[in-house]
């Protein structure tokens, strides 16, 4: 009886502190806390169905750079939410803690010279591109991105790979 009743509390305490991290504003996160989101480090890259080579291949990326958001680990396999929300497990060493974003709204997307919509729109980017992310101020709607050899300012809800309220400088 005491051992289940110790495992109930070190599930609860687990459990509170998972909720404790998720409640930090973004900007407050541990770089290692989970969820987080990588990229995956080249193409292809194979996405298996549990954590370890005998489970089958439900995935393959091809899309290097792309951006996955983390949600669970075990041992030096990392499982993985994408941008269409499947769940797969990857070999940590295919991931990058370099941080991306894919363009999520379908159609073109408005890229602008400023962070503000009455700006020059410098650029259209189609939907399932992706960008390195510059900065992502504080208290702003916009992220600064790079595509390949044009930067310029997006809106956030456009993109994936970036939680609502995080910083990034």
């Amino acid at each position: 009886m005491k051992r289940i009743l110790l495992v109930a509390i070190l599930c609860l305490i687990g459990i509170l502190a998972a909720v404790a991290q998720e409640s930090l504003p973004a900007a407050q996160r541990d770089e290692n806390a989970l969820p987080r989101f990588v990229s995956l480090r080249s193409s292809p890259v194979n996405a298996r169905s549990g954590p370890g080579v005998k489970y089958p291949i439900e995935w393959v990326y091809l899309q290097k750079s792309a951006p996955v958001e983390i949600i669970a680990e075990f041992e030096d396999w990392r499982r993985i939410k994408d941008w269409q929300e499947s769940e797969s497990w990857i070999k940590a060493q295919m991931l990058n803690k370099k941080r991306f974003a894919k363009v999520i709204t379908p159609g073109e997307n408005n890229l602008y010279a400023k962070n503000n919509e009455k700006a020059r729109v410098i650029a259209r980017v189609e939907d399932e591109v992706v960008a390195e992310i510059i900065k992502c101020p504080a208290n702003n709607d916009f992220c600064l991105l790079k595509f390949e050899q044009i930067e310029g300012w997006m809106l956030r809800k456009n993109l994936y790979g970036i939680y609502k309220d995080e910083i990034i400088d």
